[in-house]
């Protein structure tokens, strides 16, 4: 006997059987959403395609343009200082003044004997000249006549005598005065007021130092000495140089390449250089050590991206590029120098192309990313920087 069931049953066991596959669609939907990571928020930058400058880069230390020590030329007490320690002074200033007056003594002294003679050559020539006129009447010998004649040539030469040695002590006068012999700033005094000085004295009076312009020694690897070669016989000017401070942070001054020296350093194989740099604003100082920067050459339209884009593995350097489903491919680079910030890139990134400038330490080749912008992107950029600085 068939019992007839009621349609509502059927009814309801299929709405139960809906309601479940749903549910179940619901939590597989969640599970996998909970199961897919986040996209990671990265700083991204673009390959930019411009002029590079290459540089040969080296350290140097700052020499002085000229360096003088004001020494006496003569003997004397010093009665008078006419300088500031660390004042500029000019070429020909009075820096101190060396007692005058035995030399102006012995200037009066040879005064007084140019005078003397003169008269004596006066008076010699006007017996001569009457002597003379008594030889032609033959009242006056041809002895007494070669004999006047001879006095007169021994006083001309008497007062050239005399006004040489005024000459000469005039000379050794103006020794009295010592001056700056060049432009430039006066060091530490080395002798007072009172003093005796002389040319034997050690440290004389002052060094003084010219320090615009002011000269740059550095040193590069010989290896690229046939470069800057080429350089200098393809440029009608100087190859520039760049000072840059220990941090390598701070352009201090931008001078010329003056000399490339003439042998190679065989302990260090290296060659020096020395390059001159206008120093008004005084950044440059003797004996300071700093970086140069030789510019050799420039790449055109080279390809550059920030330094932080530039990463190190153990293949060697890589940067993350962004694809156009913002997923993250890492890519193999090789890089031709990395100057303020700015890395130049032989191979492995094409003009125009976004690469990761932050946020690497999370990705992976296929990581989802989402890219920061404005002030989200200059918190994450410090953040990662005060990362990089913790030990």
């Amino acid at each position: 006997m068939k019992v007839a069931i009621p349609a509502v049953v059927f009814g309801v066991a299929a709405s139960g059987g809906l309601l479940y596959l749903t549910h179940a669609n619901t939590f597989k939907a969640a599970a996998a959403a909970a199961a897919a990571p986040a996209p990671v928020p990265v700083v991204a930058g673009v390959v930019a395609e411009h002029d590079v400058p290459i540089y040969q880069n080296g350290v140097g230390t700052v020499i002085a343009y000229n360096t003088d020590v004001v020494r006496a030329q003569i003997q004397g007490q010093i009665i008078s200082i006419n300088f500031t320690e660390g004042q500029t002074v000019h070429a020909g200033d009075l820096l101190a003044q060396i007692d005058p007056r035995p030399y102006q003594a012995q200037i009066d002294q040879f005064e007084g004997n140019l005078q003397r003679d003169q008269a004596q050559l006066t008076n010699a020539r006007a017996n001569l000249t009457r002597y003379s006129q008594l030889g032609d009447k033959g009242w006056a010998t041809p002895q007494l006549i070669e004999t006047q004649k001879a006095q007169v040539g021994q006083l001309e030469a008497a007062i050239k005598t005399d006004q040489a040695l005024i000459d000469a002590a005039k000379v050794q006068l103006s020794y009295t005065r010592l001056t700056s012999p060049i432009d430039g700033v006066v060091g530490i005094r080395q002798i007072d007021v009172g003093n005796i000085i002389s040319p034997t004295t050690t440290n004389g009076l002052v060094v003084v130092t010219q320090l615009d312009p002011v000269s740059l020694i550095f040193t590069l690897p010989e290896g690229v000495l046939p470069q800057i070669v080429t350089q200098q016989q393809a440029s009608s000017t100087p190859l520039p140089v760049l000072a840059y401070d220990q941090a390598n942070s701070v352009q201090l001054g931008q001078g010329k390449l003056a000399l490339v020296n003439n042998e190679i350093l065989q302990t260090t194989g290296s060659i020096q250089l020395k390059a001159n740099f206008p120093n008004k604003s005084r950044e440059l100082w003797p004996g300071e050590l700093v970086n140069a920067r030789l510019l050799v050459t420039t790449r055109h339209n080279g390809l550059t991206v920030s330094a932080n884009v530039v990463q190190q593995g153990p293949n060697g350097a890589y940067a993350y590029v962004i694809r156009q489903d913002n997923t993250v491919a890492m890519r193999p680079i090789k890089v031709a120098q990395i100057t303020d910030g700015e890395a130049l890139i032989d191979s492995g990134l094409k003009a125009g192309e976004q690469v990761v400038v932050d946020g690497q330490y999370r990705l992976q080749p296929g990581t989802h990313i989402t890219i920061l912008h404005g002030e989200a992107a200059e918190e994450a950029t410090a953040q990662q920087a005060q990362q990089a600085m913790i030990p």
